[in-house]
């Protein structure tokens, strides 16, 4: 899955982040999860996290994780707008 083929019918703005290895949030009671070749993310207004991985697995990531830290593709940014 690419993120040309995201289908999206709700009211969020998804961002590509195929560049992107991983993803990994961190929780302050020491839960973490790691979420592989995320290829679209979409931040709400709250803070929530809505990421779909290239497998089609769909996650929300809900505000209150102490931090995130991601890996990018040989030659990728490491940030973008």
């Amino acid at each position: 899955m690419q993120f040309g083929d995201l289908i999206n019918t709700s009211e969020n703005e998804f961002t590509d982040i195929s560049s992107e290895l991983f993803r990994q949030y961190s929780f302050g009671n020491g839960a973490e999860l790691v979420i592989q070749d995320p290829i679209a993310l979409s931040v709400s207004a709250s803070g929530g996290h809505r990421v779909l991985d290239a497998s089609g697995t769909s996650y929300y990531v809900p505000t209150g994780w102490n931090y995130l830290h991601w890996k990018t593709r040989d030659g990728s940014p490491h940030f973008v707008k």
